[in-house]
C-alpha cells in the first residue's frame, strides 16, 4: 500500500471514529436524561408529571431518529472526507490558500473581541 493510500485510509478512520464518538456521546446523554426523568417519578405534581411525560415522548422520538439517521450520517462523513482528500490531492496549493484564508478570518474575528 502506498503512502497516499495509507493516509487516505487513516483519514476515513478518523472521520468515522469522530462520528462514532459523537453518536456515543449523544446516546450517553439520552441515557442520563432518561435517568433524570425517571428519578422525578416520585413527584406527583401535575405540571411535573406532564413535563415528564412530554420529555419521555421527546426522548423516545430522539432515540428513533438517531437509530434511523446513524447510517446516513456515517456515510455522509465518509463522503465528505473522500471529497476533501481528493480536492487536497488534486489542488494542494488551492487547499493551502483556503486554509490560510480561513485562518486569517478566524484570527480577525478573535482579535475583534
Amino acid at each position: 500500500m502506498s503512502t497516499k493510500a495509507s493516509s487516505h485510509h487513516i483519514e476515513h478512520g478518523t472521520a468515522a471514529s469522530s462520528t462514532d464518538q459523537l453518536v456515543g456521546d449523544f446516546k450517553a446523554l439520552m441515557t442520563d436524561v432518561e435517568a433524570l426523568i425517571l428519578a422525578t417519578a416520585s413527584h406527583s405534581d401535575g405540571s411535573i408529571s406532564a413535563i415528564r411525560g412530554k420529555a419521555l415522548e421527546s426522548l423516545a422520538s430522539a432515540k428513533e431518529s438517531l437509530s434511523t439517521a446513524q447510517g446516513p450520517i456515517t456515510e455522509k462523513v465518509k463522503e465528505l472526507a473522500e471529497g476533501t482528500d481528493d480536492f487536497v490531492h488534486r489542488n494542494p496549493w488551492e487547499a493551502i490558500g483556503v486554509a490560510a484564508g480561513l485562518g486569517l478570518l478566524i484570527g480577525l474575528f478573535i482579535s475583534r473581541r
